[in-house]
């Protein structure tokens, strides 16, 4: 008898090990309070993934297989993967253990282990849900610059994405991203979001009996996320049908009152592998080649999230296991207490901290050039940070997110993924969005009660990297301004930063 573990993000209909019935095979699947609070998780985040695994084990039933389902509230449950797979093994007399690849490191490792603490030979299969190999992506760049372009080019030839009869890429560019940074004015309606929500209040009470901290608004009456490839599947089809024309135009717009816009949402399926990434590249592709009045710079932008980013992400992530502790611009503070209830005066990051409060959602702009900025801008530890956007989104998990954070938001890596810091002053969040109107600082004022953090933040964060970040050639331009100022406006801006760093707390 072999038991095969199926961990919470490997909910991939369409495995291998599914293609035939064994009555030898077990199949498990565990709710277990190690991974619900290895980092204090979104409500949702929970829910979701138990919800999914749920109704994941009893397809597998109905297909015809044998499933053990572990709950979080059952009475044999030990909680943790070693514990339970051992007396599951002497359960059903098994003679072998099989997974499938983990996709992050810690539970990696804790796989790993298994083979000393039970004794039974483990074999290891791939998931079969990536485009690329653990390793791929360390492989093609070697010792060279670790730039995502030469990535995504490298895919969308060897997988003939958006190319051409002859090789070429359509419409004679690789990249339409300069086309995609409108910002949104009501020009177009707003789509709703596919579904009216899932009544999981039951499920809810046995996460909360079971003593699982969380965050955030579980909305257990109506948790509005896909728990199902049918349901995944019906999602991508409407941001197809509804978004994508949209998406790329609108793609780093910021608009007050609204969390969802144009974006797809896909990350939580694609995540637990209910959808897998060559089918959502293709419908968008196909979309485009059945329908000529899509734009291409939507289409190409939504692609290369998905062929290119993501996958880049995880190579990187693979590639440096030093990642989760890089610190390059040595920062320690705490992250302010409004990152936990959104109370700030701030009205963009209030947005974006209330947003992912109540949904486990924000969008890439408002992650990276909000939240991102501002912790970035105040100096926060980049440990705070990490453990901050692990928990609080429900498409977190550790081989998406600890690129993103430490390498795009946080440049702790020293730039090893991004060529310069992404930070701004209030100028940026005022061209890509209407939260200034809304706000209760003013955007155009430097110094002051009411000026906007962002300004004297902005300067104050160049202003003590200037011995690592003077030589940028990509922040040439700020830091020649920064010098053309005379000194009692610097030290009017240092001092304004040094205030809000200060209390930073009450902004």
């Amino acid at each position: 008898m072999q038991l095969r573990l199926i961990l919470g993000d490997q909910l991939n209909a369409g495995h291998s090990w599914y293609r035939e019935r064994r009555d030898d095979v077990v199949y498990v699947l565990m709710e277990i309070r190690s991974e619900a609070g290895y980092v204090r998780h979104h409500a949702q985040k929970v829910l979701a993934l138990f919800a999914a695994m749920r109704r994941f084990a009893a397809a597998l039933q109905a297909a015809g297989h044998r499933v053990h389902y572990l709950r979080i509230g059952d009475a044999g449950n030990r909680h943790e993967f070693a514990a339970n797979l051992g007396w599951l093994a002497a359960h059903y007399a098994a003679d072998s253990l099989a997974c499938q690849l983990a996709d992050e490191r810690r539970v990696d490792a804790l796989l790993a282990a298994l083979l000393q603490q039970l004794g039974l030979p483990l074999s290891v299969v791939d998931s079969e849900h990536f485009y690329t190999a653990r390793d791929e992506v360390a492989a093609l760049f070697g010792s060279k610059g670790w730039r995502m372009e030469t990535f995504y080019r490298h895919m969308r030839q060897r997988h003939r994405v958006l190319l051409d009869a002859a090789g070429k890429p359509e419409g004679g560019q690789w990249n339409y991203d300069a086309a995609n940074r409108e910002p949104y004015r009501g020009e177009v309606a707003l789509a709703p979001w596919p579904f009216a929500g899932h009544d999981l209040r039951a499920l809810w009470q046995e996460i909360v009996d079971a003593g699982v901290q969380t965050l955030g608004e579980p909305q257990a009456d109506a948790l509005r996320w896909p728990l199902t490839r049918r349901e995944a599947r019906a999602w991508l089809a409407d941001f197809i049908r509804q978004r994508l024309r949209h998406f790329g135009r609108y793609q780093d717009a910021l608009v007050h009152g609204e969390a969802w816009l144009f974006h797809s949402g896909l990350s939580f399926a694609l995540n637990t592998k209910m959808l897998s990434p060559q089918e959502v590249v293709h419908a968008a592709e196909a979309a485009w080649r059945s329908d000529p009045t899509l734009p291409l710079a939507s289409v190409e932008g939504f692609i290369r999230q998905i062929l290119g980013w993501r996958e880049y992400v995880r190579g990187v992530y693979w590639a440096r296991p030093d990642f989760g502790s890089v610190n390059a611009l040595q920062h320690s503070r705490p992250l302010p207490r409004w990152f936990w209830d959104g109370d700030t005066g701030m009205a963009c990051v209030a947005q974006a901290v209330r947003g992912s409060l109540q949904h486990a959602y924000a969008h890439h702009i408002q992650r990276l050039m909000v939240t991102g900025n501002i912790a970035l801008l105040l100096g926060c530890h980049p440990d705070e940070v990490d453990a901050w956007y692990l928990g609080i989104y429900i498409d977190a998990f550790e081989w998406v997110e600890q690129p993103n954070t430490r390498g795009m938001s946080q440049w702790a890596d020293g730039g090893f993924m991004a060529s310069k810091p992404y930070v701004s002053g209030g100028a940026y969040l005022a061209r890509m969005g209407d939260h200034c109107t809304h706000c209760r600082y003013t955007v155009k004022q430097k110094t002051g009660p009411q000026a906007c953090p962002f300004n004297s933040l902005y300067w104050h964060f160049l202003a003590r990297h200037e011995a690592t970040l003077a030589a940028n050639p990509r922040l040439a331009m700020p830091y020649a301004s920064w010098r053309k100022m005379d000194a009692a406006t610097r030290q009017a801006l240092l001092a304004q930063a040094d205030a809000c760093i200060r209390n930073a707390d009450t902004l």
